[in-house]
């Protein structure tokens, strides 16, 4: 549909994602021009969203770029995409004109607009507890007859409620009385937002008891899916509260177990949340193995087969889902989430929720609430690159420069390194097989012999094929001879093997996985670390007084697109194109 064309430019934003400097440049054949009365509007809200996933918490001058968008925008595509942008973009401001402007389209009471506008409304006053701002919200969802707008607003109302504890507390005692399922969700949603991280014993009672007795499926399914928002700073205790849940006989429940679990376990690789999760890859619901193959997806990021022997089942389930024409599109959808989760950014990146030191991700937690919108409206999935954190360390010197330094990995390589690179399946020659012949053809063809009274004819080619026969067999002889001196000469190269290394030293800057940090130090004397290494991330590197007379070597920066440059040159010009002609349809 067009609204996938949206999609597709959008994720141009989650791949440029940081690159401040050159994103209107980057994003530029896709934003909105004054002239074009023509287009649909689909790609260039796309691409006001994407500038927004580029710029999320960083606004600055694009901010005004995008307010200016939304003010100007004309279909109601550019204005959905500007909304998604401008609130990314201007996420925790607080900003009075941004608010206004996206209050204003809200009550144009246009669905697709509105759902964009309530959400991004949230992600501007993210965690003020701005008492106007959830006034017109919550008095807006009350009135409004569409479901798409009352969507947006569930997630924005809590959204201005972020990290706030027990000062929500009243909101969210009104919300979850409200008689409308979808506010009596948002005050899940709030919960989770107010208390995340704190795994508060009140808040998980309240979710609990929510999750078992309300008449609503989503309410419900939203109600457990808290439990891994509140519970993510300790994610063993995860498993042991949604354990029943995981079990339930609604679906939705055992959907919202299998996220909590991906949430709360994200990036650890935990045993319980697998095991869990394990029996959900076959459920009879087709949105529950959805639900389990993303979850699986963000326990085992960065998980190698050494540190979690599991990954190698889940990811060759991955393929198998995607290729098996059979499956169900849910399943399918799910699975296909999950392979780009596992291999995010490369496999230089971890989903996680808080940051290096241990304090709540900002960024982290709005992205992965939003994300689990995707259940309603899938471009919002891209918000789960806001979750993704890079695994490395990068040593700097006084001038921020890099010096060339090496760090020690006391663990085998094997142990924190890529996984293989996928093989292409080489296409196998089939054997010749002998088509089967029914008894009626052969009496048919003896029917038409006798008619035509050719009998030589006949018999030469029943000679024919029984030499062909013989043939094969002598081929098949052949085939299998060298397939046993093929294995015979592979043995003595398998037992040549060297011994694998049981330590390994790394270049500065290092991909640095989150459980490899406890094996890394920093061996080089000319260096001193200003802060402990095992934190990772950027660490500044202060001259020790070996290494102070040395000239100091720094790490020479890649050249961007340089086989780009080579091939163009040795592939000489481009062809010139092809004269106007007509085309007609015959």
């Amino acid at each position: 549909t067009n609204w996938a064309k949206l999609s597709a430019t959008a994720t141009l934003g989650v791949i440029h994602r940081g690159h401040e400097k050159e994103s209107l440049s980057l994003m530029q054949s896709y934003l909105p021009k004054d002239s074009s009365g023509t287009s649909s509007g689909y790609a260039e809200g796309g691409g006001l969203y994407a500038l927004g996933l580029i710029h999320a918490n960083h606004g600055g001058e694009i901010t005004e770029y995008l307010l200016g968008q939304v003010k100007d925008a004309g279909s109601e595509q550019i204005k959905h995409g500007g909304c998604l942008g401008l609130g990314l973009a201007a996420m925790g401001t607080h900003r009075a004109d941004v608010y206004e402007q996206l209050k204003f389209c809200l009550y144009q009471d246009d669905a697709v607009t509105g759902e964009a506008a309530g959400l991004a409304m949230g992600l501007c006053e993210l965690g003020s507890k701005s008492a106007s701002a959830i006034e017109d919200m919550v008095a807006y969802a009350q009135e409004t007859q569409h479901e798409k707008i009352l969507r947006g607003l569930a997630v924005g109302i809590s959204l201005v409620m972020y990290g706030r504890l027990e000062e929500a507390d009243p909101l969210i005692e009104s919300l979850t009385r409200d008689k409308d399922a979808i506010l009596r969700r948002s005050g899940m949603y709030t919960i989770a937002m107010a208390y995340c991280g704190t795994g508060n014993n009140s808040a998980i009672r309240k979710l609990l008891h929510v999750a078992v007795s309300d008449v609503n499926d989503d309410v419900r399914r939203a109600a457990v899916m808290g439990l891994g928002f509140l519970l993510f700073k300790q994610p063993d205790h995860c498993p042991g509260v949604v354990q029943l849940l995981s079990e339930s006989y609604n679906p939705h429940v055992r959907y919202g177990a299998a996220m909590a679990l991906g949430i709360a376990c994200a990036g650890t690789g935990n045993k319980e949340a697998l095991g869990l999760i394990e029996p959900m890859k076959n459920d009879p619901t087709n949105y529950v193995r959805q639900g389990a193959l993303i979850a699986s997806a963000m326990i085992l990021v960065q998980q190698t087969e050494q540190t979690c022997p599991k990954v190698k089942d889940f990811r060759a389930l991955y393929t198998k889902v995607i290729s098996d024409k059979h499956e169900d599109v849910m399943a399918k959808f799910g699975a296909i989430l999950a392979q780009g989760i596992i291999d995010a950014g490369g496999r230089n990146v971890t989903v996680s929720l808080q940051s290096r030191t241990g304090h709540t991700s900002m960024l982290g937690v709005v992205g992965m609430l939003v994300f689990t919108q995707y259940w309603y409206w899938f471009p919002l999935s891209h918000f789960l690159s806001l979750a993704f954190q890079p695994t490395a360390v990068i040593g700097l010197n006084s001038n921020l420069d890099m010096p060339v330094v090496k760090f020690k990995s006391s663990a085998k390589p094997s142990m924190f390194g890529y996984p293989a690179n996928l093989e292409e399946k080489k296409k196998e020659d089939k054997e010749k097989v002998t088509t089967a012949v029914l008894s009626i053809t052969n009496k048919q063809k003896k029917k038409e012999a006798e008619k035509k009274k050719d009998k030589d004819g006949a018999g030469e080619e029943k000679m024919d094929v029984d030499s062909e026969k013989k043939d094969d067999k002598k081929e098949k002889m052949e085939v299998d001879e060298k397939k046993d001196e093929e294995k015979k000469e592979d043995k003595p190269e398998e037992e040549k093997k060297e011994p694998e290394p049981l330590f390994e030293m790394l270049s500065n800057p290092a991909r640095v996985m989150k459980a490899q940090l406890k094996v890394i130090n920093l061996e080089d004397g000319k260096y001193r670390p200003m802060k402990d290494i095992s934190i990772g991330g950027i660490v500044l590197l202060d001259r020790a007084e070996l290494g102070a007379e040395e000239e100091e070597q720094i790490v020479e920066p890649m050249e961007v697109n340089k086989g780009a440059t080579t091939s163009t040159e040795e592939e000489g010009d481009e062809p010139s194109p092809p004269e106007p002609f007509q085309w007609t349809e015959d």
